[in-house]
């Protein structure tokens, strides 16, 4: 492809404007992840990539330069060359995308005028031209290329781009169309005239965001599928990490071929364990794709680039020694992540435990796991070692089998949001279970976990949550919120947030092995009514509706559990059952239902026969442990069968997680349509159900814990309903948003003059960008002295309110510092001698004025900017009580009208908003509308970073903000919205 000829052209174009030469833009360096899960480094080119610029050339073949040039070309000029390296990095700039510091593709920008000239700003259309090496063409090289330079030629306010593409170059117009820009195409002088407008459009957004997935999952699949494994460290004798790994690779039946790498083994042909040994990764001869790497820290980088050089795909790197040591280990994880990156290589660790793939096709064990998981259908991702070891071992007692595990040490490269972007489309997992001790992009994470969740679903404990730090090792953003309000964010997003990894487990049992329950409430059956009226009471305290239990009596026996277990399932006033059993002795000294097998085939007949829509049934059992073992018989952990379409809820016995069939929004590639923006869909009622299996019932030794368990299956199954239509952003007709911004813009002043600190608008300045949005802020006075406060209170008005202002008794009733309905002068001196009195000066204590207003509920809205999740909306009621119990409800934002209507009904104290012990009910409507405005204020102006609206006097009708605090400052950088990019170090 090439910009207007350049070949022929160049010598009649006048020189461009002298335009004076810029720092290198190192920000815009990023290291991408490609469509084969490869990854590459994209950076600017500069007047020191000449010779790698003639190196690439001519590894390009002549079809390909006949394309970029619209003519043979077969060698690059000097002058070429010296054109093509230097930039000005504001008219002209050109970007390269490097694999082991070699470029594979280029691609660069002209700024140019209306007549297609050189040109300087405020030109802003450039013309554009791509170069891609034909060994990586396919790879998705250019798409990653044309997101970067967008972002680069909008930073330097270009909006458009022109592009000249011979009608045979196919594969580069096919990168242009697919973008998802604002485009125009013509055909002229034999050639295709393409024109983009580069603003950021929904489909844009929604195409990079399903390559980004592709690519991930990608290079995840990698990791987990491979065909040859490298153990690099295993010792000669038996014994030591490297060596143990070796033998879990080979116990566990890894069906590809294993090699040992032992530097010490230089005399020739060796085995280790019964397989090849070699003393480098190059010596072995033939390709490798894994690499578990098990060496002291100061070899790996010499081992890293052995595999390197000798295309190995991944590493899974073992060696402790890094950042979780200090400076000089974060230092050394930083050149291993670059080393590793600069050879198209994704890692796993360092100081990982390692992974493992059930899968029969793969039977991967490259961890220091002893023994092999059963496979199953849960994909586990841990950040510690010790929790993984734990986890295993206790889903392996619960019988539970899994896909996938990963325990991911310092997760320097990949984290939990790849394996989200596995899990989401992988067949063989249904549910996906996180133990996490850091978030390291937390925007990323919610917008992937909520994806997720709308499919299958996503449990998280959280660990390390009230240290105020990351572990040692995690290179993670600082966050101001609390960890109530993360946990609220993540439940928006369709998180099950648990607080321990047992409860961990529970859930991914249930949601494993049973059907979604389609509502809250209970049945209760079993032969202990103390036991049945604990879980009653544990039900009641989870929020579940219970049902009268049903007392069998010590006398029954397994045929009466499974008649009354049939007949609860068929009972339509029960969304899910809790069956409860403890063993009873009967006269001849012997112990009812043996070992529990017995009782375990009644309960799973009653299952298996049971009507649709099915419920989800768990057993609590009281020193029953062969019940818990003969319920996790060996056939539970065997992967289902697999539908093409999603399990409805309640369909049996189809696991709460069946996906479908990956859909656009999973498979999108450049030949595809733009997957449509907006969440996954939800099940289909409709859906044919999954075929049947042998019904697997999860055990609890507890009643608490089995209806926690239940609870959060409730609670998802709920917010995967709702999921359907997560509710709309309303548009109101009197928001001023151009309005808003000249004020912004000329309280924070233009370009370089802007205090990065940000500022606190006075009270009229904030008043007046509220009224732009449609919120009326109430008025208040200054009333420094007693006639002052008179002459404020005529001018509004009597009845009025006097109270103080000042930071120290702000928002503080309690503290005596507000008189209401003074409704003559008389009764505002008094009460203003009064508070100067007891409370201090005027001028330590700031008075001021306000008129009255109707009596109601006062309550508070706030928004406010966290660098690592983004905008939130937060509600709740006003006064220290709430304040001190943190009864706040969040929402990111921009909320929806579902949104805001949760956010009111969700704190404790919502009751007082409905008419509590008899009360008026508030005008909810005006609530939900004010917080809905706010959150449009903060999304359309990013510059305001906080809102704090307090008091809210909600009344039966309307209501009244009688105190509003607007802060602004720079707009903090959108990382989520940019190019893909990996982590930086």
């Amino acid at each position: 492809m090439q910009s207007a000829s350049e070949q022929s052209e160049a010598a009649d174009r006048p020189a461009p404007p002298a335009t004076p030469e810029h720092a290198y833009p190192d920000h815009w360096e990023a290291d991408v992840v490609l469509r084969d899960g490869g990854t590459a480094r994209i950076r600017p080119i500069t007047a020191d990539d000449a010779d790698r610029l003639v190196s690439f050339y001519e590894q390009v073949s002549d079809e390909s330069k006949y394309y970029r040039f619209f003519a043979p070309y077969p060698r690059l000029s000097a002058k070429d060359v010296h054109r093509f390296t230097h930039h000005d990095f504001v008219d002209r700039v050109g970007l390269a995308a490097t694999v082991g510091g070699e470029f594979i593709a280029t691609v660069r920008y002209d700024r140019i005028d209306d007549r297609g000239m050189p040109a300087s700003a405020p030109a802003d259309e450039a013309e554009v031209a791509f170069l891609v090496q034909d060994a990586h063409q396919g790879r998705g090289v250019a798409s990653a290329l044309l997101e970067h330079i967008a972002a680069v030629a909008r930073e330097r306010d270009i909006r458009r781009f022109a592009a000249e593409v011979l009608p045979a170059n196919t594969k580069m117009i096919k990168v242009f169309t697919d973008a998802g820009y604002t485009q125009k195409r013509s055909f002229e002088d034999g050639s295709v005239r393409l024109h983009l407008d580069l603003e950021p459009t929904v489909r844009s957004l929604a195409v990079q965001r399903a390559r980004e997935q592709r690519a991930e999952a990608r290079s995840v699949q990698r990791l987990l599928t491979p065909r040859s494994v490298a153990v690099v460290g295993a010792g000669r004798t038996p014994g030591g990490v490297g060596r143990t790994v070796l033998r879990n690779l080979l116990g566990a039946g890894f069906t590809g071929r294993v090699h040992a790498v032992n530097a010490g083994l230089t005399d020739g042909p060796a085995e280790l364990d019964g397989v090849p040994a070699h003393p480098s990764v190059g010596a072995i001869g033939e390709p490798v794709d894994l690499a578990i790497v098990a060496v002291p820290a100061d070899r790996v980088p010499e081992v890293v680039a052995d595999c390197g050089e000798h295309g190995v795909q991944g590493l899974v790197v073992l060696s402790a020694g890094y950042a979780e040591s200090g400076p000089e280990g974060r230092e050394r994880q930083r050149q291993l992540v670059r080393q590793a990156r600069s050879y198209g290589m994704r890692i796993i660790g360092p100081n990982a435990f390692g992974i493992i793939n059930t899968s029969e096709d793969v039977r991967l064990n490259a961890s220091l796991a002893p023994q092999m998981p059963t496979a199953g259908r849960i994909g586990l991702f841990t950040q510690s070692g010790a929790i993984g070891i734990a986890l295993l071992a206790g889903l392996y007692r619960r019988g539970a089998g899994l896909s996938s595990f990963i325990s991911a040490g310092n997760r320097a490269d990949i984290s939990g949001n790849d394996f989200l972007q596995h899990w989401y489309d992988d067949p063989g997992t249904d549910v996906v279970l996180l133990y996490l001790e850091s978030i390291g992009n937390p925007r990323k994470f919610t917008r992937l976990a909520r994806r997720t969740a709308a499919v299958k679903p996503v449990v998280v404990v959280k660990g390390a949550r009230h240290s105020g730090s990351a572990p040692p090792g995690h290179r993670v953003p600082v966050t101001r919120i609390p960890h109530a309000t993360v946990s609220a964010l993540l439940r928006q997003a369709g998180v099950i947030r648990v607080d321990t990894v047992t409860e961990l487990v529970d859930a991914g049992l249930l949601l494993a092995a049973q059907p979604l329950p389609a509502g809250p409430r209970v049945a209760i059956l079993g032969n202990s009514e103390s036991l049945g009226l604990l879980t009653y009471d544990a039900c009641l305290t989870e929020g579940l509706r219970p049902l009268r239990p049903l007392d069998l009596t010590t006398a029954a026996v397994p045929a009466d559990f499974r008649e009354a277990l049939a007949a609860a399932l068929a009972d339509e006033t029960s969304d899910a059952v809790v069956v409860t059993a403890i063993p009873w002795v009967g006269e001849d000294g012997a112990t009812e239902f043996g070992d529990g097998e017995v009782l375990a085939a009644s309960l799973r007949e009653a299952v298996a026969s049971a009507p649709a829509p099915a419920k989800p049934v768990v057993v609590v059992h009281v020193e029953m442990g062969g019940l818990a073992e003969a319920l996790a018989v060996a056939t539970s952990t065997r992967p289902a069968a697999t539908s093409t379409r999603p399990a409805a809820t309640g369909t049996r016995p189809a696991p709460a997680g069946t996906r479908p069939a990956p859909g656009p929004s999973a498979t999108a590639s450049p030949a595809d349509p733009a997957p449509a923006p907006g969440p996954a869909p939800a099940p289909d009622p409709a859906s044919d159900p999954v075929p049947a299996q042998e019904a697997t019932i999860p055990a609890y030794p507890a009643a608490e814990r089995a209806v926690r368990a239940l609870a959060e299956a409730v609670r998802y199954g709920q917010w995967r309903r709702q999921a359907a239509d997560p509710g709309r952003v309303p548009e109101y007709e009197d928001i001023d948003e151009p309005g808003a911004a000249a004020l912004i813009e000329r309280v924070l002043g233009a370009g370089g003059d802007a205090d990065p600190r940000g500022v606190t608008l006075d009270t009229g300045e904030a008043g007046e960008l509220l009224a732009r949005y449609g919120i009326t802020a109430l008025p208040t006075l200054p009333a420094p002295t007693p006639d002052e406060a008179v002459a404020a209170a005529r001018r509004l008005g009597y009845p009025v309110a006097l109270k103080t202002t000042a930071p120290h008794l702000r928002h503080r009733p309690d503290l005596g510092g507000v008189r209401l309905d003074l409704a003559t002068e008389e009764q505002l001196r008094t009460a203003y001698a009064e508070l100067t009195e007891v409370l201090g000066k005027p001028a330590e204590i700031q008075p001021v004025v306000q008129a009255m207003v109707p009596r109601g509920v006062d309550t508070l809205v706030r928004s406010a900017i966290d660098p690592a999740v983004g905008a939130v909306l937060s509600f709740g009621l006003s006064g220290a009580a709430s304040e001190l119990l943190g009864d706040m409800s969040h929402r990111l934002v921009p909320a929806t009208d579902r949104d805001a209507a949760e956010l009111v009904r969700s704190i404790r104290t919502a009751p007082l908003l409905f008419g509590w012990r008899g009360s008026a009910p508030v005008d909810t409507p005006a609530l939900e509308e004010l917080l809905l405005r706010v959150s449009r204020l903060v999304d359309d102006h990013p510059e305001v970073v906080a809102v704090s609206l307090e008091p809210v006097v909600v009344a039966s009708g309307g209501l009244s903000v009688l105190g509003a605090t607007v802060r602004l400052a720079p707009p903090p950088p959108r990382t989520d919205l940019g190019p893909r990019r990996l982590p930086s170090y």
